[in-house]
């Protein structure tokens, strides 16, 4: 499943999920992909590599952002977990700085 994500082929990856099919999503790189539409409820994520990946409009909360690096990712429109300060998220956005989710 990791391989359809990094083909950016989103809606299969999305079907799989719908079905069942599961798979390690921590520490992967997703460096430049574009992953809108992705759905990451109740995925684990940590310590994941999205430098300047295309995050837009993908829905973040109960996921595990924990270690997660978004340099220079594209995030409008995105929902974040709300334990994790803007701070935190314009943080490694900018300067790639990994996030800290308190509750993991």
């Amino acid at each position: 499943m990791y391989q359809l994500l990094r083909a950016e082929k989103v809606e299969e990856f999305n079907k799989l999920k719908a079905q069942g099919k599961t798979c390690d999503l921590t520490s992967c790189d997703f460096r430049g992909l574009d992953l809108r539409g992705l759905d990451v409820r109740s995925m684990d994520l940590s310590n994941a590599y999205f430098r300047g990946a295309d995050l837009r409009s993908i829905d973040f909360r109960g996921a595990k952002l924990g270690g997660v690096s978004l340099a220079d990712a594209k995030i409008s429109g995105a929902f974040f977990p709300s334990d994790i300060s803007a701070s935190e998220i314009l943080m490694s956005v900018e300067h790639g700085t990994r996030i800290r989710q308190p509750s993991q």
